[in-house]
């Protein structure tokens, strides 16, 4: 095996990664990366590196997803409790209750308190209740996750193994669910390296061969586009190409039948426009020179993922034999799909209205942090209101489970698998489990919709409680007073959460 090169530690490099935060931030995170380095002082990685630079990494990939000082300050001494003799009260007084609480968030289980497969799921248990308290704890955790992997191959096969399933099936759905395609994609892709190297290399192989074809094939048709909106007044946009990631063109083999020939979203082209307004008309314009294939076109600007991701995507014919994916958006739309929550700092100024505005305000409370050492009680609890509902129920599903093992794998089903996203008939967005019912959509609403559910409408028509939902379903529940669930209803429903409540509910009326 060779070694990586030594690569030395500037602290200027961190600092040249953000120019988004003032000169007192910087203070900050420079003493935070003094008082580390001097903490990690003779430690070294199976690598050989020095310990430090696994923290100094980390705070790098925090700043260049424009986090503010305070993570990126908790990015650096993520490990000092755990690591070395640092004491909590000395992180306290010298950083401040806020980044005390990042750390202890993030840093794992005391050394002598659990061991073997308890000690790994309890340490799990704790970051997801931290993290149900303020998400800031789970990007710092993906952004330690994401450098260790790409320092994997210094470990034993069987801690490589253990590492990357555990990547596949929680970091990186959960990097997902937040919009960090940045991180997710790569998470991804280094676990898929080491859990099936084989099924890699061919993987890699084969978007290598289509790659080539496809990017010349692209490059062309990008000409042809220019000239097309150029004649039509549309002068004011970027494109770009787009790679499908490694394991997710795997996946999508693996449902195709029909070989890699039907896959059409293996390359992109992107297209980043100036306003909302202007998207529409690229695809107008598009539409009204290519022909696109039915039932391929999707409006995520108009229908926005629970994520909060947007752009409008079309396939069409380019009239040569070719078929090529597009997809439109404004750059805050292309700067959120890369980075998701991280995203929305530059843009926490902007006026814009509806659900992304909501979305907007949340991110801001989560990660536009103030610099200082002093966090009272409320922002905390401001930022525990603005959690989502989803990483919410997460900390409690790890509250409530006494089994380790049974919460990983409920985890797992209820947040980490397949989904499927219905609507309210308001229109608000509802996140389920793959093959969900009505029934847990009634729960995941509130305990008293589905304590008293009688029945569904699913687009309108009435349908049976054992109805597995579908993406786009519509879904309106009715109620009634006397109505309550029976022990039939355990075996219909996914979710942890609906069972749950269906247990207390069934107990309470004995």
């Amino acid at each position: 095996m060779t070694s990586l090169p030594k690569k030395e530690i500037k602290l200027e490099d961190l600092l040249n990664e953000m120019k988004h935060i003032d000169s007192d931030g910087k203070r900050f995170v420079t003493k935070a990366f003094n008082f580390a380095q001097k903490a990690h002082e003779g430690q070294f990685r199976q690598s050989g590196d020095p310990y430090f630079s696994h923290v100094f990494e980390t705070a790098r990939i925090l700043a260049e997803i424009k986090m503010g000082p305070n993570v990126i300050a908790s990015g650096l001494l993520h490990d000092v409790l755990e690591d070395t003799d640092t004491d909590p009260e000395e992180i306290r007084r010298e950083f401040g209750d806020d980044v005390l609480f990042l750390i202890q968030g993030v840093t794992k289980l005391g050394k002598l308190k659990y061991r073997g497969l308890k000690r790994h799921t309890e340490s799990l248990r704790k970051f997801f209740i931290a993290t149900s308290k303020d998400v800031r704890v789970l990007i710092i955790r993906l952004a330690d996750r994401l450098h260790n992997m790409e320092t994997l191959e210094y470990l034993p096969r069987e801690k490589q193994i253990r590492k990357s399933t555990e990547v596949l099936e929680i970091f990186a759905p959960l990097a997902y669910r937040l919009g960090m395609r940045f991180i997710h994609k790569k998470l991804e892709d280094t676990a898929f390296s080491y859990i099936q190297p084989e099924e890699y290399e061919k993987t890699k192989q084969l978007l290598r061969q289509r790659k080539k074809a496809d990017m010349k094939f692209l490059e062309k048709f990008d000409r042809s586009l220019k000239k097309a909106l150029a004649k039509e007044g549309m002068t004011k946009f970027s494109t770009s190409f787009r790679i499908k990631g490694l394991y997710s063109l795997y996946k999508k083999l693996k449902r195709k039948e029909d070989g890699v020939e039907k896959i059409h979203d293996i390359t992109a082209l992107r297209i980043v426009t100036n306003s909302v307004a202007d998207c529409y008309k690229v695809l107008g314009i598009i539409h009204s020179i290519w022909k696109p294939l039915p039932g391929r076109l999707k409006d995520y600007i108009a229908l926005p993922k629970p994520n909060g991701y947007q752009s409008i995507h079309t396939t069409i014919f380019t009239g040569d034999g070719g078929i090529i994916e597009i997809q439109i958006r404004t750059q805050e739309m292309h700067d959120t799909a890369e980075m998701g929550i991280a995203s929305h700092i530059s843009y926490k100024e902007r006026k814009v209205s509806g659900e992304i505005l909501s979305q907007i305000i949340w991110f801001k409370n989560i990660l536009s942090r103030s610099t200082g050492q002093n966090t009272d009680i409320d922002r905390r609890k401001t930022r525990r209101d603005s959690t989502p509902d989803w990483i919410k129920n997460l900390g409690e599903e790890s509250e409530v489970k006494k089994d380790g093992q049974q919460l990983i794998e409920d985890l797992k089903k209820d947040f980490f698998g397949h989904r499927v996203f219905v609507f309210t008939p308001s229109g608000d967005v509802i996140d389920l489990p793959f093959e969900a019912s009505p029934i847990d959509f009634a729960y995941a609403i509130h305990s008293y919709i589905g304590n008293h559910l009688t029945g569904a409408k699913i687009n309108g028509k009435l349908a049976s409680l054992d109805t597995r939902l579908k993406n786009g379903d519509i879904v309106e529940i009715v109620t009634k007073k006397t109505a309550g669930p029976t022990r039939k209803w355990l075996d219909l429903v996914k979710t942890s959460e609906a069972k749950r409540n269906i247990r207390a509910k069934l107990k309470l009326d004995q």
